[in-house]
């Protein structure tokens, strides 16, 4: 085979160069999104003072660095997230590229992973799942099945549907034992997202490794006086972080497991 006239690290360094500037997009989805604005207009603005971002001052983890993570105009702190989201996006991408090539199911796994990341920190600021995320990701994740995508068509309507059906008879049985939501309905609609894309297993794997870590931050919270056993967790961003993990490790915890995808 004859080899590739492109340096692989260059395919990396250009996939990372995109998903940083997508990831300045997506800081504007958390923002804007949650709070019913446009996602067009008004331009790029401080969210404290209303001073419109130059050019030059919108360039992914640059400007954040270059400016001190303060406004130019009015020197109150930018919100570490933005270059956070950045970051995660452009390693993201990077990574999807690494993991999966240039090819379809490269195309659906990054589709997948800059869906979850704006939903994480969504969720993690508002305690929200937005529908325009959510429920069109389903629809993209069983399209992306009939063609060849991440897992079989059977397994992702299978996971589709007990992604939703799964969370929403604990959240129904949670309710009236307890008389209080042990979680929403974006719950919900994330896991069947996420069962669309990563078939009935990864759905599983992502629900136990979301729970895991959602229990073990709970705990934490709890034995450092931060929290009590009523505080209200973002289920969606441990479910969001754990359907990364899942799409790049799968194969590895199916095997760990000896539950392997046959």
């Amino acid at each position: 085979m004859a080899e590739s006239p492109v340096p692989f690290w260059f395919v990396l360094t250009v996939a990372a160069a995109y998903g940083l500037v997508f990831g300045s997009f997506l800081n504007v989805v958390v923002h804007r999104l949650p709070r019913g604005m446009s996602l067009l207009h008004p331009r790029s603005h401080c969210p404290a003072c209303g001073a419109l971002v130059r050019w030059f001052d919108n360039i992914p983890l640059l400007s954040y660095v270059a400016l001190l993570g303060r406004c130019r105009a009015c020197k109150r702190p930018i919100s570490p997230r933005y270059p956070l989201v950045e970051l995660a996006a452009g390693a993201l991408a990077a990574g999807v590229i690494a993991r999966f090539g240039l090819t379809l199911i490269g195309m659906e796994a990054m589709l997948l992973v800059m869906l979850l990341l704006p939903l994480a920190f969504i969720d993690l600021e508002h305690h929200l799942l937005p529908d325009i995320l959510t429920l069109p990701g389903i629809g993209i994740g069983l399209a992306c099945s009939w063609v060849g995508g991440l897992a079989p068509v059977t397994d992702a309507l299978v996971g589709a549907a007990v992604g939703a059906g799964l969370p929403y008879a604990v959240m129904v049985t949670y309710r009236r034992l307890r008389g209080v939501e042990g979680m929403g309905l974006g719950d919900v609609k994330l896991l069947a997202m996420i069962g669309a894309f990563l078939g009935w297993r990864g759905m599983l794997l992502t629900l136990g490794v979301g729970a895991t870590g959602g229990a073990l931050v709970g705990l934490t919270l709890i034995a450092t006086g931060r929290g009590r056993r009523d505080t209200e967790l973002p289920f969606g961003t441990f479910l969001s972080a754990a359907g990364c993990v899942v799409l790049f490790a799968e194969p590895t915890m199916l095997r760990l497991l000896g539950w392997v995808r046959p």
